[in-house]
């Protein structure tokens, strides 16, 4: 269960501090549900999904995880630059506890299979494209387990190939975890999420199917 209670959220710009972003969100997502953020651009569904993930903090109010939750699938933040792939899949399995020669080598062979990095894989991570960078941060997600498990945007990185198996990955995810989805693909939300939170206005609306949070979402766009 995650329980987010009273968030505000603003960041601070060249001019002083930025507009509201979030406005006293308030709500809880229950455990093993697959959830899908929808609103408009900058209606704060990335910002959202980062305080949940435990990436960025409120300005006021507080983010509560009564689980463990993955860092955001998609985001290419939270790397190492001057380490390569290799050394920043080592140094999160040490995080992780998996210390031991074995242990951490069937973590590597994991995230190196399905990062599909080649040869940059060997490489410092400040040479990698954002894409690459996204999945790297995917194969490090799935190498390890979480209740929650958090993605933005992670299935419109890479090609055809790979977002086939990142897809083959969300529906394994679906089966034992709960997941917190951002994506622009009406699609992609349907196939994996089974609730919906319409941001809109600094506000978050909870909804118990994800057809509701997209009708609500489309009929708010002008006409």
């Amino acid at each position: 269960m995650i329980i987010v209670n009273d968030v505000h959220k603003r960041y601070q710009t060249p001019n002083g501090a930025g507009r509201w972003i979030l406005k006293g969100v308030s709500l809880t997502i229950p455990s093993k549900v697959s959830v899908g953020l929808v609103g408009r651009n900058g209606a704060g569904k990335s910002t959202l999904l980062n305080l949940i993930g435990g990436i960025d903090a409120p300005t006021r109010g507080s983010v509560e995880r009564r689980c463990r939750v993955s860092w955001p699938m998609g985001y290419g933040g939270g790397l190492q630059g001057s380490l390569t792939g290799r050394q920043n899949a080592k140094f999160v399995s040490r995080l992780h506890g998996f210390d031991s020669p074995d242990a951490m080598s069937e973590k590597i062979a994991f995230i190196e299979e399905f990062a599909e990095l080649g040869a940059s894989f060997d490489q410092p991570v400040r040479t990698y494209s954002s894409g690459m960078k996204s999945r790297l941060q995917f194969g490090l997600s799935l190498a390890f387990d979480f209740d929650v498990y958090i993605s933005d945007e992670a299935t419109s990185a890479g090609d055809a190939s790979f977002k086939k198996k990142a897809s083959d990955a969300f529906k394994r995810i679906a089966d034992r975890s709960g997941l917190i989805m951002v994506s622009h693909s009406d699609g992609t939300l349907r196939q994996f999420c089974q609730a919906g939170i319409w941001l809109h206005d600094g506000q978050a609306h909870w909804f118990d199917d994800i057809e509701d949070a997209l009708k609500n979402y489309k009929d708010s766009i002008p006409k």
